[in-house]
């Protein structure tokens, strides 16, 4: 019942949000922004914790990722710097919690490469538009594609249940896919269109890997 009533909420508070970056409220975005992604840290401590380890890292990383997503919702370069920032600590977290879980598989190699050369062309696409934030922006793909990584490394793994696995593989995808529109929005086209797809990416990515707490073996 909790769990159903976490994710109406953060339906609901999604569409909001959705509604106030198309009108470009200011006043309302922030507080929804903050509520939606205090749902998802929530979401991870209502779990059942039968990892300790994996839960506290997991729950960090969540953490780091709310205080981007408070950043990222000010005006200004820096705020917007603090909040890589933010999500750069926030995804070493999320690499450490997959690597917690990880086991060695020819899908995790092959996810790899293929992860690494998809990370390769976006940066080729970005380099010409980043300008004085091009060192964090490499910085941060760097970890990204860590990340991405690792969550290949978990599929097959003994740790965690199947459901478990694709919560996490699932996120990390659509986590990764999200940052795609996040970085066409600041540095290329600045268009409702990157927020209309990017942000029910971003948001459907760290209420799944949230609930992936519930799913790892102790």
């Amino acid at each position: 019942m909790t769990t159903m009533a976490i994710i109406v909420a953060g339906v609901v508070l999604l569409c909001g949000l959705l509604l106030f970056e198309k009108s470009s409220s200011p006043r309302g975005l922030l507080p929804t922004k903050t509520a939606l992604s205090s749902l998802f840290v929530l979401c991870a401590v209502l779990q059942p914790r039968p990892d300790r380890t994996y839960f506290l890292m997991l729950a960090i990383a969540l953490v780091c990722c709310l205080a981007g997503d408070i950043l990222l919702a000010l005006p200004g370069d820096k705020p917007f710097l603090l909040g890589l920032v933010a999500f750069l600590v926030g995804h070493l977290g999320y690499v450490a919690a997959f690597l917690h879980l990880a086991e060695p598989s020819p899908w995790g190699w092959v996810g790899t490469v293929v992860t690494a050369g998809t990370s390769g062309g976006i940066y080729v696409w970005l380099r010409p538009h980043l300008g004085k934030l091009h060192v964090p922006v490499v910085f941060y793909i760097i970890v990204i594609t860590c990340m991405l990584s690792t969550a290949w490394f978990v599929l097959g793994s003994s740790r965690v249940a199947p459901g478990g696995q694709a919560m996490i593989f699932t996120g990390a995808v659509f986590f990764y896919s999200s940052d795609l529109f996040v970085a066409r929005d600041r540095f290329l086209e600045n268009l409702f269109v990157n927020r209309l797809l990017g942000l029910p990416l971003y948001y459907t990515a760290q209420y799944t890997i949230a609930f992936s707490v519930g799913f790892v073996a102790p």
